[in-house]
């Protein structure tokens, strides 16, 4: 096989818009395309989720952020809930019995409110009745008969003791609230300073004649008691009989009207038993209320009896579609509200405020996962919900003993309710391994592919996409050439020339922004050359750090070279990802090799720079030195490689293919040409394999390049692999066009070697031996010659222990 590699085309280093592929030249010639791009197996598996019913078909969508997961899954879920009926409503009631734990009643579409209206309706006629009822001449009279009959007998009672004390000559006295005695001469009473002159004789009679008047009044007086009682009840009677009479005809209507509904009838029957007790205590026996206004009494009313709504639907409105975006404990499953009465914290059924899961009970519930899952306790109660189905409003805390306050413990509603998760890979993958019941609830995952096939027909739908964002932004109209420049900046994002980023959201960023260079330049429709300065602009935003390290790399601060040779070194390639933003940065990769048996020393990972899959990358190359050139002896040498100038962790094998060639050129100390760099990961049979960052990598060094200007001669090595990857700038290209920087697809070490050194690689014959002069055979006699050297040691030593033992 021939090592002679050529440099690549400039058309292989980026995949432009063939002009037939969009017909037409702008955008306002095609019909815009709202929905989602490609993705049919999210598509697939969205519709399977919405349409099976059983219990545990929850839904996870998993995907990155800005592939459209979010608004296609909402979008299609509202387009499937519009045509599905409308869940039922339900409000909350006072328990007349027992305050604390308020029902709920359930009700068809639209028919809570209608019952709150009817409701009202019987407190407004509450409040023309009452105390209106109370006033009525019959009621007066009556309520006068049962005080007068009380007050007879009273009279009666009294006027039989004071017929006793004029006969014994002793005065009595009464008032509103007691009666007297005093001492009579000649049938009048006697005052103070005149009873002071009786004689001893004649007070004690007196005291004596009080004493028996006393002991008679009380006996007189011994069945007021039992009076007071008949006529409390003869008049509660009448207050009954007043309330039943005027509230039959006012509650009527509303016990006929939901008589065949179960839960409003039973409820009206207690509530109409309580308004039995509450107009006669706080309208008539309680005297604090008699002032009450109007407001006020109003008030009290509604705060009794009137429904609380937890969740209302329109009748033709279709299942309720619920977005959550602060997925909290109170938010999710409603809270008990309080206020302050006089300083204390009170609450009532009419302070219970419903939740997301209140309102998509029904229908469907969208969460975000990495929000939802930042309180375990939420993550737990929703699907102790889920599970019971049954959704009930408590103190998301109380079981911790971190709530004293004395709260209300509404009646649970049936919950029947689609979750659907939306969140990246790693939480799904996390939530499969560490929670049990995730897969069991989430049994429908939606994956969102991260790239789109990239073919005419897409493309096409990638215009029409754009079309449908420039409308309901209002952005300026897009020509052809604008549009292709997108859809290569999207390859650009997926790193492939048959692909497109399923991200469309850096899309639609790009084409913002480049709307906003047009006007600008105040022109009319936005072209290829508006998109092209968008992305110079957010390039020299972001690009200060890419910048410094080429000032550093001019003025030597940096150490690299571009043009010459050098033994044991190398232009390797990186990526640097800060924020956002990653470019290339091009790095010296430099070797030293010197016999002994240590093997090769990655110095990054002995200084704890290097990460795992780095060190494998230096690992390998052990495994192919020997495999190739060490047959026939050991492979007995010391090496050392490290990435120059690098203070920070090291990770990725891209470098392998590198670090192989510079440990070859210090082994036989043969020059390595320092105006190209390489990239490329090795494996044990010499074969370049893939890498990432492509077009960043090449882009860093021909900025070097670039800056210390172009020779000709300057280029990068690559993965043959990565050519479907090339999705360069437009001065690389052009460059590249021009003959001043060549681009060289690799797929064994043996190619970028005969590249980097100009030495032919050599090729083994059957028996394993290469032609003199060719860079194999130079590197397996100097390893066979550093191999004797370490025999040659290895006997002087026991020639030396053989004389000493003598």
């Amino acid at each position: 096989m021939s090592n002679t590699v050529k440099p690549l085309a400039a058309e292989q280093l980026c995949a432009k818009v063939p002009t037939h592929h969009l017909p037409f030249s702008s955008l306002n010639e095609i019909e815009p395309l709202s929905g989602i791009l490609g993705q049919e197996r999210a598509v697939e598996a969205i519709q399977f989720g919405v349409a099976m019913q059983r219990p545990g078909y929850n839904i996870y969508v998993m995907g990155d952020s800005g592939t459209g997961r979010s608004s296609y899954v909402t979008s299609y879920l509202r387009s499937e809930a519009k045509r599905r009926s409308a869940p039922n409503e339900w409000v909350y009631v006072n328990d007349f019995k027992e305050n604390r734990t308020p029902k709920a009643i359930e009700f068809s579409p639209g028919k809570a409110s209608e019952f709150e209206q009817d409701l009202r309706t019987v407190i407004d006629g509450l409040m023309a009745t009452f105390p209106a009822a109370f006033e009525n001449p019959t009621y007066q009279q009556q309520k006068s008969a049962i005080d007068r009959a009380f007050n007879e007998q009273y009279e009666s009672a009294i006027n039989t003791v004071e017929r006793y004390a004029l006969k014994i000559g002793v005065a009595m006295f009464r008032d509103a609230s007691s009666v007297s005695f005093a001492p009579m001469r000649d049938g009048k009473a006697l005052e103070e300073n005149e009873f002071t002159t009786l004689s001893d004789d004649e007070r004690d009679a007196f005291q004596a004649a009080v004493s028996e008047l006393e002991t008679r009044l009380n006996d007189e007086l011994l069945s007021l008691p039992l009076w007071k009682r008949a006529s409390y009840e003869q008049l509660r009677d009448l207050n009954l009989a007043t309330v039943n009479e005027a509230l039959s005809p006012l509650m009527a209507p509303v016990f006929e009207k939901y008589a065949e509904h179960q839960g409003a009838s039973d409820y009206l029957q207690a509530m109409r038993e309580d308004l039995d007790k509450v107009i006669v205590d706080q309208m008539v026996d309680d005297k604090e209320n008699v002032g009450r206004d109007e407001v006020g009494r109003r008030s009290m009313y509604e705060e009794l009896y009137l429904p609380n709504i937890a969740v209302t639907h329109k009748a033709d409105g279709g299942q309720p579609v619920v977005y959550e975006p602060h997925p909290t404990y109170r938010n999710l499953f409603g809270q008990v509200e309080y206020s302050s009465d006089q300083g204390m914290l009170v609450t009532s059924y009419r302070l219970i405020r419903s939740g997301s899961l209140h309102q998509a009970n029904g229908g469907y519930l969208i969460l975000d996962a990495e929000k939802l899952l930042t309180d375990h306790y939420l993550w737990e109660a929703l699907k102790r919900a889920l599970k019971s189905k049954c959704l009930k409003i408590e103190h998301p805390y109380a079981d911790m003993g971190l709530m004293n306050t004395t709260t209300l413990s509404p009646e649970s509603i049936p919950l029947q309710v689609k979750v659907v998760l939306i969140g990246s890979r790693d939480i799904y993958y996390l939530l499969q391994d560490a929670d049990p019941d995730f897969q069991e609830m989430f049994r429908v995952l939606v994956d969102f592919d991260d790239t789109l096939k990239r073919n005419p027909e897409s493309e096409l739908a990638f215009a029409r996409l754009l079309k449908d964002r420039v409308n309901r932004e209002g952005y300026a109209d897009v020509t052809q050439q604008g549009v292709a420049r997108l859809i290569e900046y999207s390859s650009r994002l997926a790193e492939h020339q048959r692909e497109m980023a399923a991200q469309i959201g850096d899309v639609f960023e790009l084409l913002a922004e480049a709307d906003f260079t047009r006007q600008m330049a105040k022109d009319d429709v936005i072209t290829d050359v508006h998109v092209t300065r968008a992305l110079a602009a957010k390039k020299h935003r972001t690009g200060r750090v890419s910048e410094k390290i080429i000032e550093e790399i001019l003025d030597g601060t940096i150490l690299l070279d571009s043009q010459g040779w050098a033994v044991g070194k190398i232009n390797g390639l990186t990526v640097m990802q800060i924020g956002d933003s990653s470019f290339g940065a091009p790095a010296r990769i430099s070797t030293t090799v010197y016999p002994g048996g240590k093997g090769i020393v990655d110095i990054e990972r002995e200084s704890n720079l290097g990460q795992n899959i780095h060190s494998k990358g230096v690992l390998i190359l052990s495994g192919y030195l020997g495999n190739k050139y060490a047959q026939r002896f050991p492979l007995d040498i010391s090496a050392s490689i490290a990435m120059e100038q690098s203070y920070g962790y090291v990770d990725g094998d891209s470098a392998s293919t590198a670090e192989l060639c510079c440990l070859l050129s210090a082994l036989i100390n043969v020059p390595l040409r320092q105006d190209l760099a390489i990239t490329g990961s090795l494996n044990q049979h010499g074969e370049v394999q893939a890498i990432g960052g492509v077009n960043e990598k090449i882009e860093g060094f021909f900025n070097v390049c670039f800056a210390r200007g172009l020779t000709g001669t300057q280029g990068v090595i690559i993965p043959k692999s990565n050519m479907s990857n090339l999705m360069l700038s437009d001065e690389v290209v052009a460059a590249v066009a021009a003959g001043q920087f060549h681009i060289y697809a690799v797929e064994k070490a043996d190619q970028a070697l005969a590249l980097l050194t100009g030495i032919e690689v050599g090729e083994a014959d059957e028996n394993g031996d290469y032609p003199e002069g060719t860079l194999s055979y130079r590197v397996i006699q100097r390893l066979e010659a550093i191999s004797k050297l370490g025999e040659d040691d290895g006997k002087n030593e026991d020639e030396k222990s053989e004389q000493e033992k003598a």
